[in-house]
């Protein structure tokens, strides 16, 4: 898989089921596995909660990789 595989997918909450951005960017660890994935914040989120635009998502977070969403479990 690609990064703009990955890019093109909706980043969904499981907690409430909403979009919460879109992957810009992809972190690795030393060995080159993915650790996070980089999400800018959608307009909404940043304007409900001004500051950074963009947050981690950890492989751990990940809990579904589908053909059109990447399912996460995450506080914002």
């Amino acid at each position: 898989m690609h990064l703009s595989d990955l890019q093109s997918k909706d980043i969904i909450n499981i907690k409430d089921g909403k979009k919460v951005g879109n992957i810009i960017d992809v972190i690795l660890d030393a060995s080159g596995n993915l650790d996070s994935l980089v999400v800018q914040k959608n307009k909404l989120l940043s304007s409900i909660f001004p500051g950074k635009d963009e947050f981690k998502v950890k492989w751990s977070q990940i809990k579904k990789i589908g053909e059109d969403v990447i399912l996460v479990d995450v506080a914002i």
